[in-house]
């Protein structure tokens, strides 16, 4: 590895060891997702991303489709970050990108391809400048996202200035900035082959894996794992007894 690419790599590796200190937190409440809403606002006024407004809230339609999923990201407890999953398919084939770039994403659709579409990527700034690790750990989700809906296609809608940051973990650039809903500044439209770049991609940044259990905790609501856990068999055998036997 070149000495730039190993500057690069290093909020990476400093982010291996922030995992212990990460918590991943699917946001079902309302006041979970209100915390969220308020938090992007903050990000996106401190960037000039969008115009001041009466609730200082952010949200869309999006945030309340079955297909969509809204993480906070907390470090030591606090909330830092979050990130929106929203996943295209030709059963759900609605996500933000999908609505912005039609003509690139319904055809993918239209083949049957399944698209992990992370989008409202957003970090508290009083803790940004601090973290330089904190992009890394937060989309960190869409790798996992893209592990367990098997995706064909991870997307990155971003501005034209963060588009380096996603070349580095081997995206590339499908569309160039065009207007955003929602939002002042136009952004562009990056894709990564998920199926033939994974395995690139893990050897490079290992902390991006996830085990399966991870995955499933991450995106199995709360209701679902209720449902699960109704399902079980009654065991054919006693229970356990901690009362030692005589």
């Amino acid at each position: 590895m070149s000495q730039a690419e190993q500057i690069r790599s290093r909020p990476f590796e400093r982010g291996i060891e922030l995992l212990d200190r990460v918590d991943y937190h699917l946001a079902e409440t309302e006041a979970e997702k209100d915390e969220i809403y308020r938090l992007r606002y903050r990000a996106y006024l401190q960037e000039g991303a969008i115009n001041p407004n009466r609730d200082h809230k952010v949200s869309d339609r999006f945030d309340d489709l079955p297909n969509s999923w809204t993480f906070g990201v907390y470090l030591d407890g606090e909330l830092v970050s979050s990130l929106r999953i929203s996943v295209a398919s030709p059963a759900h084939p609605s996500t933000p990108s999908v609505d912005v770039f039609p003509e690139l994403l319904q055809p993918e659709l239209a083949q049957g391809k399944v698209i992990v579409d992370p989008t409202r990527f957003v970090a508290e700034p009083a803790r940004a400048n601090r973290f330089p690790e904190l992009p890394y750990m937060t989309l960190r989700l869409a790798y996992v996202a893209c592990q367990y809906f098997n995706a064909d296609i991870g997307l990155a809608s971003v501005r034209a200035e963060h588009q380096a940051f996603y070349r580095r973990i081997f995206l590339r650039t499908l569309a160039p900035p065009r207007d955003y809903p929602g939002l002042v500044k136009p952004i562009s439209l990056m894709a990564i082959d998920f199926p033939e770049q994974r395995d690139r991609v893990f050897a490079r940044f290992p902390h991006l894996r996830s085990s399966y259990f991870e995955r499933r905790m991450l995106f199995e609501r709360r209701a679902e794992r209720g449902a699960a856990l109704e399902r079980l068999p009654e065991l054919p055998f006693e229970p356990a007894s901690i009362v030692p036997r005589s």
